[in-house]
């Protein structure tokens, strides 16, 4: 095979995935390639996959089921990445016999490697390590955004809720040291980043497999407070169980640490949390709400929902819409359970029909719509600080960004602007989006 000097790369799924994607830009271009964002134009074909939903594995195994069937694209290397490849590991090659190589999500640091073995040798190639052994280089990460970035601090879960596939896909919990975070978070300070966002698949598990380094997530926390030209930091995604009275009194003491957590609750049902192996009730739950609320009094809180899970009943439906209904989160991320092979919940029946699943999803997007109209009224006239991110694309005379708890302002301004933290008079809102002035 010719040497490939153009490169392609489909991100698909989470906030790790971005932030994989961008390590592997930065491997491909210090070995001279240069990045195309038209995949007609690139020799090399990634794609960084994702296994969370269904709907994201077909995506992705039609597009490559297009590309063996295209003869343009018959001489370029094609890659998969992320999840669906720990998750598919040598099906891929079965089905798509025309895939050069697999790269499992612990074996990012390996991609120039199997890129050259493929060249050598133009045999396909697979590396799919179950734990997370090789610290990447971070720093040759090429960022797609000027302002902020993200920073990876922990790898893997432990927790093993019946639905998810990421333990399998992921591995078990490995933390980073923080001395690297330190010296990453540094270095995006010194290039004029204003905003990280610390990732894990459970950030409030760092450090935990790590008793020698005595620093827990907290600790992290006011290290990175400490340096100087970092202005917000913000993590994902959060366990309830892991989520603690020090992180909570950092939320509040840290000037840095923005005032939204990410407080998934899946299900309002003890009987279907346990079914979940979600290891809280609903009690412990609402008790931590209660705690965070207290000590943070203007913090905003975020979940995710799972509804239709496995024998879930009517009633069990309204304890979920119940809860929903008491905490009134700021942002709620609801969908329909879809099950995922290799899960444990893959052993019991599907048993709730479709149709039911969209009518309890359905009424619960339109009560989490209530709440967000109500918190667009509550803004107005409001003064928030906006870390200005960018230009707006349709109209470049405004600029858009983001208050501290995750809400999105437009308002006019200019492209100097654009990484300053600017103070904003709120007067009105589009959809999800709030309309202010600069005071």
């Amino acid at each position: 095979m010719r040497q490939p000097k153009s490169f392609y790369i489909r991100t698909y799924g989470c906030q790790m995935n971005e932030l994989d994607t961008e390590v592997m830009v930065g491997q491909l271009e210090s070995r001279g390639m240069h990045r195309t964002e038209n995949e007609l134009d690139a020799d090399l074909l990634i794609f960084n996959t994702c296994s969370i939903r269904d709907l994201a594995e077909r995506k992705v195994m039609g597009k490559l089921g297009k590309l063996g069937c295209s003869p343009t694209r018959s001489q370029a290397v094609i890659g998969v990445t992320g999840c669906m490849a720990n998750a598919k590991k040598d099906a891929i090659f079965q089905k798509l016999p025309h895939v050069d190589f697999v790269l499992g999500t612990n074996n990012i640091h390996e991609l120039n490697q199997v890129l050259d073995d493929v060249l050598s040798t133009g045999k396909q190639t697979i590396r799919t390590d179950d734990t997370f052994e090789h610290e990447l280089d971070y720093l040759s990460a090429k960022r797609d955004d000027t302002v902020k970035a993200y920073v990876s601090i922990i790898r893997g879960c432990d927790k093993f809720c019946t639905y998810c596939v990421v333990p399998y896909t992921r591995g078990p919990e490995v933390s980073r040291p923080p001395e690297s975070i330190i010296e990453e978070c540094r270095h995006l300070a010194d290039k004029g980043y204003k905003e990280i966002t610390l990732l894990g698949q459970n950030v409030n598990s760092y450090g935990k497999d790590k008793p020698e380094w005595n620093c827990l997530f907290h600790d992290l926390l006011y290290q990175i407070d400490k340096i100087p030209g970092i202005e917000r930091v913000r993590f994902m995604t959060s366990h309830p169980v892991d989520i603690t009275r020090s992180l909570m009194e950092a939320i509040r003491d840290l000037k840095s640490a923005c005032e939204f957590v990410h407080f998934p609750l899946q299900a309002g049902s003890n009987r279907i949390l346990k079914k979940m192996h979600r290891i809280y009730t609903v009690e412990e739950y609402l008790e931590k709400v209660q705690m965070l609320r207290e000590i943070v009094p203007n913090v905003s809180l975020g979940t995710d929902i799972i509804v239709g899970f496995p024998t879930e009943t009517e009633e069990e439906f309204l304890e979920t819409y119940r809860m929903l209904k008491e905490i009134e989160y700021t942002v709620a991320f609801i969908f329909s359970y879809s099950p995922r092979k290799g899960t444990p919940a893959m052993r019991w029946s599907d048993d709730i029909p479709e149709k039911v699943k969209q009518d309890r999803l359905q009424r619960l997007l339109a009560l989490q719509e209530e709440f967000y109209a109500k918190h667009r009224q509550e803004m107005l006239g409001q003064t928030v600080e906006v870390l200005v991110e960018s230009l707006n694309f349709k109209d470049d005379t405004l600029i858009k960004g983001r208050t501290r708890c995750w809400k999105n302002v437009l308002f006019p301004g200019t492209p100097d602007l654009v990484g300053s933290l600017q103070q904003v008079k709120v007067h009105g809102y589009s959809h999800q989006t709030l309309l202010g002035n600069k005071i």
